[in-house]
């Protein structure tokens, strides 16, 4: 069915204390294992309004065995149209075509639309960017799922049908992300996605409680890595607390393969036993990982590359254990 407009009272108590009620377009999915909610896209009454992340699959509740997993995470004060007023295993995809685009011209972002070049500076995620075309999302939820459909026509050249689908599987305490982008316009589409992956683990603040692990020897450099967070024994560990207002980070983590078995991360609280595992089934093209006070972030990378009129499909598994 359609989906339909929801009343949710937020209260997000925490380092920032309260947001204010308000009335987002929202669905519930369950398997009776796991319960989730979403947030849908609405260009005028989303949760997410931003021009960074993909507008589907934002998640402020995920919820195995009294254990969550997702939250509001983010400690600025709200407005829906902040980069990363966002929540869950959301995705962004690498802009597309902005070098090309004459200042005033257009530029694509998968999963939002095409936006305004407003200058000649490289883009930036900081930037709140003007939304040209919006394209037209579709969404119908299921008791176990949600498929969202976007449909972009006839924007400079760019064209496309994303689908995607957050579904919940049957008798497993898994999440599963479907995913189909066809290029039905002239240009051809090289981009990269990934997800943020804004892990709160029974919201343990970032510290040695949290630790980060792989099938295969890392390393990392960046803010913060060898003092507060260090790689060592397959896995990203601290060994203080991230304070609140500072943050991690490694623009590339190493050690992986080409291969979509890499792809194949495992996060776990120490302190209550609770932990995810993200299982990819393409080769991972980079690794980025960020961390704040409340949240814990491997961001894996891959490729697309899309013809006109050609199709790729991807999917992201999460196994969520309980000990």
């Amino acid at each position: 069915m359609k989906h339909t407009f929801l009343p949710l009272m937020l209260l997000v108590i925490g380092w920032t204390g309260f947001i204010a009620s308000a009335d987002f377009p929202t669905a519930k999915i369950s398997n009776g294992l796991i319960e989730a909610e979403l947030y849908l896209p609405d260009a005028q009454r989303g949760y997410y309004q931003g021009t960074r992340f993909d507008w589907s699959g934002v998640m402020p509740r995920l919820e195995y065995k009294g254990h969550s997993y997702f939250g509001i995470w983010n400690p600025a004060p709200y407005d829906p149209k902040l980069h990363d007023a966002i929540a869950g295993p959301v995705e962004e995809f690498v802009a597309v075509g902005m070098n090309e685009a004459p200042v005033g011209g257009e530029f694509l972002k998968i999963g939002v639309g095409t936006l305004i070049k407003p200058d000649a500076k490289p883009y930036s995620f900081l930037t709140p960017y003007t939304l040209k075309n919006g394209g037209k999302w579709t969404v119908k939820t299921f008791k176990d799922k949600v498929e969202f459909t976007h449909e972009l026509t006839d924007a400079a050249g760019y064209g496309y049908l994303y689908r995607k689908t957050v579904k919940l599987t049957k008798g497993k305490a898994e999440l599963v992300l479907e995913h189909s982008l066809k290029n039905t316009g002239t240009k051809p589409i090289e981009t990269q996605t990934y997800n943020h992956n804004f892990f709160m683990i029974d919201n343990e603040p970032t510290g040695p409680n949290m630790q980060t692990l792989f099938p295969y020897e890392i390393s990392a450099e960046g803010k913060g890595f060898g003092t507060v967070v260090k790689a060592e024994n397959r896995m990203l560990v601290f060994t203080k607390e991230v304070p609140p207002g500072e943050n991690v980070f490694s623009s590339g983590v190493k050690g992986f393969d080409a291969t979509p078995e890499d792809y194949d991360i495992l996060i776990q609280n120490l302190k209550t036993g609770a932990s995810v595992q993200i299982k990819g089934d393409k080769p991972l093209e980079k690794l980025v990982y960020w961390a704040c006070h409340t949240t814990s972030c491997p961001e894996p990378y891959i490729k697309l590359s899309v013809k006109p009129q050609e199709e790729v499909k991807w999917k992201i598994n999460y196994m969520f254990i309980a000990r």
